[in-house]
């Protein structure tokens, strides 16, 4: 009954509102965003959001595209071992390090009609390796011992051992642009303070790809023009306007209004609930898109909390939810329910870990086994008297997570757990609340990955976000666990696709084992597109439709 209250709050009513007529010429593309950047500078912050906002300005040297095959974007030839732009080196050790080459494609010009140059790229790696730059420290720079400039367009990347990420590079640094804030730089997050991405994002300069930031208002739009010096495709729009409308429901009342013409689908748009309703009740005017994605919906657990100490608790608190009930109810079945941060999508993929399915008796036991006994108030306590209660947190205005929010407190209160909500603005959760780990009990959000993608940034010991490293890395729930970290090594350095996948088997039992966190589902992400919008084809991972957004027209 409780779960069917909850569902109610959703507010499954009809959606009246008038729907905008579609124009028979556009020029003018807004999307509407239910997040906005903390910053705009590309390797700084991991926040889906500012990764969106990027895609259209800034271009990968390589990206995975719809077909989820590695591709280049700023290169002329993606560089593998068959082609002969990757090779085996011996090291002064004795050991075998890699020498991969880039070429870059020859007219290629930062937005100001400056020369994007093999220098930008060895800029970006200096900037990349210092630890007192603010980038996260799991950057894919820091990968590189050297990097030699062969030429204005050609750069040979030099590794320091074998990487199955070798041929993955991502966005480059305007160093006529960037180079003299970064000399000034003195301390530790002096350049994170004082780079243009931050400070002034509309400087002509900054941006490569097929548009440029033409206006910038904090925490309200931002505004893209084409960038006059790109030589690709034409871009299709005059202009793309980012609009950000915080709270889902507003965001859908836009939508419906044609205030807004689309709705992205890679986690900062409307929730899958939403989109779902509005199909029903206006099936024939947008073009919904349901694509399966490697984005994973889970609760970070604070691990200093005394009360998740225990792993036979912190399992209980898995098997006291009935999360398939929950995606099917909530999502249609469209949500499959997690083991692990590996989607079973992944090539990586393994069923063979530890598996924790709705088992009320399960976690009451568990409970019991770990000295939990249920108080007068139904909730669980300690010998000392301590209650088994904690803090659940999530995106402040995104009614979906709230919701789920709610279900989840009700469930785990039928196990004399008390979970109290405390919602955050989302650049609070992510600018300060989850890498400076200040949240006390739980946290619940999404991680959106590449398609082989390492699992070094989030689960890696030496990607604890500190004051030292300047709050760089993602592993936002400190998980340290040696035998993941080797695995993470051998898998990090093996080419062999069969010896991959038996380290990242050895990884998710790991993860499955410890319950570090509480897997939720993967998301199938919702795109509301208008119906004379062509050339859109998502991705399902990391690297989001926008990054080939040139292609996007209307018609």
């Amino acid at each position: 009954m409780q779960f069917r209250s909850a569902l109610a709050l959703l507010g499954l009513t009809a959606l009246t509102a008038p729907i905008a007529p579609a124009f028979a010429a556009k020029d003018t593309l807004t999307i509407g965003i239910a997040q906005f950047p903390s910053s705009l500078h590309p390797d700084i912050d991991a926040e889906v959001v500012k990764k969106y906002a990027d895609g259209f300005v800034i271009r990968q040297i390589t990206a995975f595209d719809k077909d989820w095959k590695n591709s280049c974007l700023l290169c002329t030839e993606l560089p593998t071992v068959e082609n002969g732009l990757a090779k085996m080196e011996d090291l002064p050790d004795g050991k075998k390090g890699m020498a991969v080459t880039i070429k870059l494609k020859p007219d290629l010009k930062w937005s100001d009609g400056v020369p994007v140059t093999a220098k930008d790229l060895a800029f970006t790696w200096k900037v990349g390796k210092d630890p007192n730059s603010g980038f996260s420290n799991v950057n894919i720079w820091t990968r590189a011992t050297k990097i030699d400039v062969v030429d204005d367009h050609t750069a040979v990347i030099h590794l320091p051992g074998i990487m199955v990420s070798y041929n993955q590079w991502d966005e480059i640094l305007p160093e006529h642009v960037e180079g003299p804030i970064y000399d000034k730089a003195t301390g530790g997050g002096d350049y994170l303070k004082a780079t243009n991405y931050n400070r002034a994002p509309t400087t002509p300069g900054l941006y490569d790809g097929p548009y440029m930031i033409t206006q910038y208002d904090s925490g309200s739009q931002i505004v893209m023009e084409p960038n006059p010096y790109w030589s690709g495709t034409k871009p299709g729009f005059k202009r793309i306007i980012l609009k950000h409308i915080e709270n889902t429901a507003a965001l859908q009342a836009n939508l419906l209004s044609g205030d807004v013409d689309m709705v992205a689908g890679e986690g900062i748009g409307l929730t899958i609930d939403q989109v779902l309703d509005l199909r029903k009740q206006h099936p024939n005017e947008f073009t919904y898109i349901f694509k399966p994605s490697l984005t994973y919906e889970h609760i970070d657990i604070q691990k200093d909390n005394p009360v998740f100490k225990d792993l036979k608790t912190r399992e209980a608190l898995v098997y006291a939810l009935d999360r398939k009930s929950l995606t099917d109810k909530l999502f249609q079945g469209l949500q499959p329910v997690a083991a692990t941060w590996v989607n079973p999508l992944n090539p990586n993929y393994t069923k063979d870990t530890a598996e924790y399915p709705y088992n009320l008796a399960k976690a009451k036991s568990l409970l019991a086994e770990a000295g939990w006994k249920p108080g007068p108030d139904g909730i669980c306590r300690d010998a000392a008297g301590n209650r088994l209660s904690f803090e659940l947190q999530t995106t402040a205005g995104n009614r979906l997570r709230e919701l789920v929010e709610q279900v989840l407190q009700s469930q785990w209160k039928a196990a004399c757990i008390e979970a109290t909500i405390k919602n955050e603005p989302p650049r609070t959760i992510f600018g300060e609340t989850l890498k400076k780990r200040i949240y006390t009990g739980m946290v619940m959000y999404g991680w959106s990955s590449a398609v082989t993608e390492s699992p070094l940034r989030t689960l890696g010991s030496s990607q604890i976000p500190t004051e030292t490293n300047n709050y760089g890395g993602a592993n936002y729930i400190a998980f340290s666990n040696p035998d993941m970290d080797a695995a993470i090594a051998r898998m990090d350095g093996e080419l062999e696709p069969a010896k991959q996948k038996a380290d990242w088997a050895i990884a998710q039992k790991i993860y499955a084992a410890e319950v570090p966190v509480v897997p939720l589902f993967f998301r199938a992400e919702p795109h509301i597109v208008p119906k004379w919008l062509k050339g859109y084809q998502p991705t399902g991972h990391g690297d989001f439709a926008c990054m080939w957004s040139e292609n996007w027209h209307a018609e």
